[in-house]
């Protein structure tokens, strides 16, 4: 074997030291690539939160007053004024002599919905018996109650009870939750959930007719 054989057997010289091999990345493919940035505002985040908790809330007074339980109560009536939607200025104590059906309702409220026909065809018949029914419209908007009102064609006192004011005298957790007053101004009895039945409604109203 002669030395020219030799010397093409030896391993290839090494790249110079300075020039880039082809297998290495290139240095801008090694530079943390930056996360991208939440572009939501801290208070449009506090007010998405806000809004689904009030959802939520809404939803489980709805589900809880599927139910309905009645109490006797005794005491006499916290007095109130309120403007129906038609303009009327109507005062409890102005209806002193007259039993008195007082409703808290809203338009998201489904079991409300399952009693709107039913009051309001017994306080049709009963306009000239001396008994008035009054509906409370609760934690709601104006357009969404009006258009409640017209869908079940009801026709006796209805307003909005502005800033809850009223609720909180009478104390009411949800609704619909309905108070029966009588001639006197006390309250007879509290039905928490929707009224079952028009006999369930026709007992009450015998306990406070004139």
């Amino acid at each position: 074997m002669n030395n020219e054989n030799l010397a093409s057997a030896a391993p290839p010289a090494a790249l110079p030291t300075g020039r880039r091999g082809a297998y290495e990345p290139p240095s801008e493919s090694l530079e943390p690539v930056a996360a991208p940035t939440n572009t939501w505002p801290a208070w449009m985040r506090l007010l998405i939160m806000m809004v689904l908790l009030t959802f939520v809330a809404i939803l489980a007074i709805a589900l809880m007053r599927q139910n309905t339980s009645e109490q006797r109560a005794a005491g006499v009536a916290p007095d109130f004024e309120f403007t129906t939607f038609d303009g009327e200025t109507i005062r409890l104590a102005d209806l002193k002599g007259k039993g008195v059906v007082l409703n808290f309702w809203a338009s998201w409220c489904d079991p409300c919905r399952a009693e709107a026909a039913l009051l309001q065809e017994v306080a049709q018949r009963e306009r000239d018996n001396n008994i008035v029914f009054l509906g409370l419209d609760y934690l709601d908007q104006e357009h969404a109650a009006l258009a409640y009102l017209e869908e079940y064609g009801i026709t006796y006192p209805n307003g909005p009870d502005l800033q809850s004011a009223i609720a909180r005298r009478y104390r009411i957790n949800g609704v619909p939750e309905t108070f029966f007053i009588t001639p006197n101004g006390e309250i007879d009895f509290t039905v928490i959930g929707p009224i079952q039945s028009e006999a369930a409604l026709n007992q009450r109203l015998d306990a406070i007719r004139p």
